[in-house]
């Protein structure tokens, strides 16, 4: 966040905001019904027209996001399909397949990145519309990996269960975590690095003004993937400034 400019920090801190609140949701409720309603909540917050105090109901965070949205004519379909697909967050039904991953990422942490592409230079912003989406896919296939244990917990299954047949086990495997399950952590980082490596491939030509909205993602594929872990701030910190003059 320290390498966007001053003005765009806090509009990137209500994207990122947002963000973290909806990913929590499944955590706050013990039925999936209450977590739709406030994914409905966010809905009709962000599609107010009134003034904006109004519209965000005294919620800071949606203060903060309304205000962002309107600032810099961010499109809302794109927050109504990440809303939609976090409601997948809230139910157990496994992930049916790469695709619908990649949909599912694309959607949500891809759409977010872009979302921060377009507050910190909307003028290059459509040019990085697949850097964006690899980097969203990647980022989402890496946390898939250091949340395993949140997510067995919850009886959730992200992996996708095409990636689960092809190293030969099955949701039910995964979820034991057992040996088996190794094959599948290796095939998870595979699928990653598919859709990292095109971001890096691309770096040189990505304009420095929106870097900063990738660089979360490229370091998610450089850090140390254990669950649970998180790498420490200053190796993150010396990668991202590398990164920012590479």
């Amino acid at each position: 966040m320290g390498f966007a400019t001053k003005p765009a920090q806090k509009h990137l801190f209500a994207l990122y905001a947002f963000h973290l609140e909806t990913l929590r949701i499944r955590d706050l409720v013990s039925q999936p019904l209450p977590g739709e309603i406030r994914l409905q909540w966010w809905r009709d917050r962000l599609a107010s027209e009134e003034p904006l105090e109004d519209a965000a109901q005294g919620s800071p965070i949606a203060t903060a996001l309304i205000a962002t949205i309107r600032e810099h004519a961010l499109p809302l379909d794109a927050f109504e399909r990440y809303l939609e697909a976090r409601v997948f967050d809230l139910y157990n039904d496994p992930m049916p397949s790469r695709a619908d991953f990649e949909a599912y990422a694309g959607e949500t942490s891809s759409a977010l990145i872009m979302m921060a592409t377009m507050v910190l230079d909307r003028s290059a912003a459509p040019s990085l519309a697949d850097a964006c989406g690899h980097a969203g896919v990647g980022q989402t296939a890496i946390s898939v990996l250091r949340s395993e244990a949140i997510h067995r917990n919850r009886h959730q299954v992200y992996v996708p269960a095409d990636i689960l047949t092809a190293t030969g086990i099955d949701a039910s495997t995964w979820l034991a975590g057992g040996a088996g399950s190794e094959r599948a952590r290796d095939a998870m980082r595979a699928f990653a690095r598919e859709h990292l490596d095109p971001v890096l491939h691309l770096w040189a030509s990505i304009p420095v003004s929106v870097r900063p909205a990738l660089l979360p993602a490229l370091w998610a594929g450089k850090a140390p993937i254990t669950a649970g872990a998180e790498p420490s701030a200053l190796r993150r910190l010396w990668f991202y400034w590398r990164q920012m003059r590479s």
